[in-house]
């Protein structure tokens, strides 16, 4: 908590102050209104007193009233400031950490649990400051005011009152103690009530395909119902302070005025009126010092909750970035577009076995360089550790002549056009998505326009209502796969780089459309260097190198006719798409 305190900066530390020096003269005139009480009690009670002296007293008590409610506002609107800026920098924060880090780091995290740290861990924090700030600064004041206040007025009311206060501590403690590690398992529930909603959203076609509809709600109910049972026991356990507190309370000022009867039995008839004065005046002090008490309570009920939301949070702001920005971010020779990989092996963290192993090659510019293999034979691992998504675990890879890792990565990112396996469209228009994200070059309108011509996009785009200006909805589920696929190939060429890299990207065209795409990118991109992962040899037959991988090593490398006479793994593959007689003919 103090660590996500140090968001802090100086004005707002200032206004901390300014918070502490108001909420001090707030409890000033609470605790002014019960001396005018006991002079308006002594001067009732005293024959011959003015009704003027009564009225001055009453009003009096009523500006003290009055300036504790303008103090109070100023500083409710203060906290609400302060607390709402913390929560807006907190969250900026951590949403910049979370893309910053590597995809290492980012799946050591649910993204349903990113998601609740973003939003409900912050927001308990937020109510901590907005409410806690104020209660935590004025109760001690006010407990120890009070305290000062009533110390020399009797022993039997001071040793009651501090009998109640042991009683409400020991029952704040056993409380917290028996609470602050199911929060723990709360903040857990709501990560994972959030990641079955997203599952259950993101896969609402193949719900309703297979009428698993109550399936889905069964395993909702199950993390809901779990989630409400601890919620309940949690609030129930505190349930428990509210009476006890009021008890505690109420049996205080019924003891102060027994006792207070008994005494004023005793007392001689002079020190009488001034003994009922004392009363009045240390109920009203002992009830302070009570709700002091119970302002701690509040606090004590929220902390433990916002402090394991603090430490989750910081879970994400001290994870270690394992992808190190480096320092280049210009030209250093004539090369343009050269991509060579040598001795690259690779492999997960804290894994054992290697996806990749000993893999080199070199793609000059203007070649195009395919990949092709069975499922699982590190063909996307291969090119995603181009931007690098990962580093290498052994080798290097160069760009340019200078090893990626010496790349700023902004700049490393603008030599690259990458359009992924699964095609990602974002809520907005056709023309929005294909220019989307920042680039060294300046995207026109003409440029737009031409990419989603190269790209195969035009003609459906052009029948869509408001053509390049229409809606595209989040994940693209108002249009369909091979059209997601063409505008996410569009956004690439848009950027206008050195280096394509095609992760798959053609699987969900059809053969016509397929052929003519590559045809015309092959035309508009014939200065800049292209990698391609494919499942059909339709689609890489004309590559200038294509790679074969099994098992994460290479076991041919050529081109089509050359693999078709020397590799047996990608002749296999061959054959299993177009049959001999095709190959024959090839």
């Amino acid at each position: 908590m103090i660590k996500l305190l140090k968001n802090f900066n100086k004005k707002e530390w200032l206004m901390v102050l300014v918070i502490f020096i108001l909420i001090y003269m707030q409890v000033w005139l609470d605790l002014k209104m019960p001396d005018y009480m006991s002079k308006i009690t002594v001067l009732v009670q005293t024959e011959g007193s003015k009704m003027s002296d009564i009225l001055l007293n009453g009003g009096y008590m009523l500006l003290c009233a009055f300036g504790s409610l303008v103090l109070a506002i100023i500083v409710g609107y203060i906290i609400s400031r302060l607390s709402a800026n913390f929560s807006m920098k907190v969250r900026r924060k951590l949403f910049n950490k979370v893309e910053d880090l590597s995809i290492g780091e980012i799946k050591s995290f649910s993204t349903s649990s990113l998601i609740t740290r973003t939003t409900n861990d912050i927001t308990q924090i937020e109510m901590l400051i907005g409410m806690g700030l104020q209660l935590l600064l004025k109760a001690p004041i006010t407990a120890v005011w009070a305290i000062t206040k009533i110390l020399n007025k009797s022993w039997q009311w001071s040793t009651i009152t501090a009998l109640a206060v042991v009683i409400l501590l020991s029952v704040i403690a056993i409380l917290t103690a028996i609470v602050i590690p199911k929060f723990k398992i709360v903040q857990r529930l709501i990560d994972k009530i959030n990641g079955v909603t997203r599952e259950s959203l993101n896969g609402i076609r193949v719900v309703r395909a297979f009428n698993a509809e109550n399936y889905s709600e069964n395993k909702f109910e199950e993390v809901n119902n779990k989630l409400t049972k601890q919620q309940l026991f949690n609030q129930k356990t505190f349930a428990i302070m509210s009476p006890i507190m009021y008890l505690v309370l109420h049996t205080l000022t019924l003891a102060i005025y027994f006792i207070g009867a008994h005494l004023i039995k005793e007392a001689l008839m002079v020190d009488k009126l001034v003994l009922f004065g004392d009363m009045v005046v240390f109920s009203s002090y002992a009830m302070q010092v009570i709700m002091s008490f119970l302002m701690l309570a509040m606090i004590f009920m929220m902390i433990p909750r916002a402090s394991i939301s603090a430490k989750r949070i910081n879970e994400v702001l001290d994870t270690e970035n394992s992808i190190k920005d480096g320092t280049i971010d210009k030209d250093l020779n004539e090369l343009k577009g050269v991509v060579e990989f040598k001795n690259v092996s690779f492999k997960y963290p804290d894994a054992e076995e290697y996806v990749i192993e000993n893999i080199s090659f070199k793609a000059n510019k203007g070649e195009t360089v395919a990949f092709i293999g069975s499922t699982g034979s590190g063909k996307s691992t291969l090119i995603n550790l181009v931007p690098r998504f990962y580093d290498v675990t052994e080798g290097e890879i160069l760009i340019d002549g200078i090893n990626i890792k010496e790349y700023k990565q902004e700049y490393l990112n603008n030599k690259i056009g990458y359009v992924p396996q699964k095609a990602v469209m974002f809520n907005g228009t056709v023309k929005e998505n294909v220019s989307y994200g920042k680039s060294s070059k300046e995207k026109t309108n003409e440029t737009i326009e031409k990419a989603i011509e190269v790209a195969q996009a035009k003609d459906f785009v052009l029948k869509m209502d408001d053509k390049y200006d229409s809606h595209i909805a989040s994940g693209g589920t108002n249009i369909s796969g091979g059209q997601k696929q063409r505008l996410a190939i569009a956004r690439a060429i848009a950027r206008n780089p050195e280096i394509y890299i095609f992760d798959d990207s053609f699987s969900a065209l059809d053969y016509k459309t397929d052929s003519v795409l590559r045809r015309e990118l092959k035309k508009y991109t014939k200065d800049a260097t292209s990698l391609i992962v494919a499942q059909r040899i339709g689609t890489i037959m004309n590559a200038d190198k294509i790679l074969v991988l099994d098992n994460g090593k290479c076991v041919g490398m050529g081109t089509h006719k050359e693999l078709l006479k020397t590799c047996d793994v990608y002749k296999e593959i061959a054959l299993s798409q177009f049959g001999k007689e095709e190959l024959d003919h090839e």
